[in-house]
């Protein structure tokens, strides 16, 4: 039971990113893309060391294990500036409909670099999901602006897609050996100087100084999201997940997000939510029920091979 209950927190990571969708209707497009996400996982990585240094006071890794938190580091801070110069190059549409690739991303790096089971019904469950994520979409945004964005744009959506699943891929190694806590932690920790240094490159080709960015109540909150519940809780639940269950299964959770960012818009922003939605989400979440109940055997083997360890 404790270990089902696990496997669905990335299903609240999904949740968190989801409204990022909100907060960024509130205003954070006021900081520079690239310095948005040196920020936000700042304040991530400052949140999480606190937590570590509670939970996992005195603790010593190999090499091997430096050099794997600096490899996952290295890939997060690709796909966070992919991501958010991608989204700024691309409409809604573009961007929401190529991010959804990361879980058919991450479910194929999950067999070609873990040897991960590709079963029917997995494979069924995830192409359903992905169909009701698209029919979600169309229903949001009409998709009648697609091809409107740059080429260059797509592309590093896709780079970013493809970033996530290989940082939650090659993060399996290491939170199954330490924790979720202390991956998440470490990789963040790592990816801040590098951030930080795209941040700065950033400023200097748009030649905006970091004293302008408007200290506001809507910045200050975007960010203090964007670091607590984007990054520091949501990728710490998105790697629990990663300990009780295989990365395809993870994945699958991320379909969740639109749905997530269209409830909060409506709730919030009094937007409308037509039957394309209520029929999507019906999809979708039949697929995620499909790929999630395929593993449930497998789950409760892991579970006795760690009693066992």
């Amino acid at each position: 039971m404790r270990s089902s209950l696990f496997a669905l927190l990335p299903l609240a990571a999904s949740a968190l990113w989801g409204g990022m969708y909100v907060v960024s209707k509130w205003g954070f497009g006021a900081i520079p893309p690239v310095t948005l996400a040196a920020l936000r996982v700042a304040v991530g990585a400052a949140t999480l060391l606190a937590a570590v240094a509670v939970a996992y006071p005195a603790r010593d890794f190999s090499r091997r294990d430096w050099r794997g938190f600096t490899v996952l580091a290295v890939w997060v801070s690709v796909t966070l500036v992919t991501q958010f110069v991608g989204t700024d190059l691309t409409t809604a549409s573009e961007g929401s409909l190529v991010t959804v690739l990361t879980p058919v991303a991450t479910l194929a790096l999950g067999v070609v670099a873990l040897g991960e089971r590709l079963t029917r019904r997995k494979t069924g469950g995830m192409l359903l999901a992905l169909a009701g994520t698209a029919v979600v979409l169309a229903s949001r945004y009409g998709l009648d602006s697609l091809g409107a964005g740059a080429a260059s744009g797509i592309a590093l959506l896709v780079l970013a897609s493809v970033g996530w699943a290989a940082y939650t891929v090659w993060g399996k190694r290491l939170v199954r050996k330490y924790s979720a806590l202390e991956t998440a932690t470490y990789s963040s920790l790592l990816a801040t100087p590098l951030l930080a240094a795209a941040a700065a490159v950033e400023l200097a080709v748009t030649d905006t100084a970091l004293g302008s960015i408007p200290i506001t109540a809507g910045t200050v909150g975007a960010v203090l999201y964007l670091g607590v519940g984007a990054t520091a809780v949501a990728w710490y639940a998105w790697y629990k997940g990663v300990e009780y269950v295989d990365t395809g299964t993870v994945a699958v959770y991320f379909f969740a997000q639109p749905v997530v960012g269209a409830v909060l818009g409506a709730v919030f922003l009094q937007e409308t939510l037509g039957v394309g939605f209520v029929a999507g989400g019906v999809v979708m979440a039949t697929g995620i029920y499909a790929v999630t109940t395929a593993t449930t055997q497998s789950t409760g083997s892991t579970d006795a091979q760690r009693s066992v360890d």
